[in-house]
């Protein structure tokens, strides 16, 4: 009986990178289309239209994302993802203050898209707090650690408190009627980061005023 030839066996074939990337790529355009799509047309937009506009059959959107709700679901998370990432990002390339100020432009732009898409999340969502609350300490956290780096480097007061920043802004979107608010809250930014500058011992001093005489 001869022996079974090891060399001659098949070897187990893995799946090509290609195809992992390929995914990894339709996954990224479908929640690109969807975020536009569901700002525009709400939570009843057609599934089928987004898989179209993607570029990719409708098989490939529902083994990514089995249900409506699902996809929506990451379209959100996915912006708070974007904010989380950019602070690690910020932090490693930026001087303190200028990181502070990108990522803080970066969230007014995800305001504006948790806006567009609030009434579908509301709708199709069933634990919405929970989803706010678990983006809400990763926006948290990413302020905190921007606004401690500046504090430490002496660019901000010691006292500032990392959610004032974000009340503003958010303020601003809650307020503002007009559609173009985004922009009249980036300009905050740069007033809020001028008025968060620490103050020099010099200028803190009071200085006595001239009296002027009246006749």
């Amino acid at each position: 009986m001869k022996k079974e030839n090891k060399m001659s066996r098949p070897r187990p074939t893995t799946p090509p990178r290609k195809q992992r990337a390929d995914a990894q790529r339709n996954r990224q355009r479908i929640l690109e289309v969807a975020k536009d799509a569901f700002a525009q047309s709400g939570g009843e937009v057609s599934l089928d239209d987004i898989a179209k506009s993607a570029g990719v059959g409708p098989g490939t959107l529902y083994r990514h994302f089995p249900t409506r709700g699902a996809l929506l679901e990451a379209v959100y998370r996915t912006e708070v993802e974007k904010l989380a990432v950019a602070h690690q990002q910020y932090a490693r390339t930026r001087p303190p203050v200028e990181a502070l100020r990108a990522w803080m432009l970066l969230f007014v732009e995800y305001i504006a898209t948790k806006q567009l898409i609030a009434a579908a999340l509301n709708s199709l969502i069933t634990d919405t707090g929970k989803l706010y609350a678990t983006s809400g300490d990763q926006i948290k956290g990413a302020i905190n650690a921007l606004v401690q780096r500046a504090i430490d480097n002496g660019d901000m007061r010691e006292d500032l408190d990392p959610m004032d920043l974000l009340r503003a802004l958010v303020g601003v979107s809650n307020v503002a009627s007009a559609p173009n608010w985004p922009q009249s809250a980036k300009k905050l930014v740069d007033i809020l980061i001028a008025g968060s500058r620490p103050v020099a011992e010099s200028s803190a001093k009071s200085t006595p005023k001239k009296r002027r005489n009246f006749r």
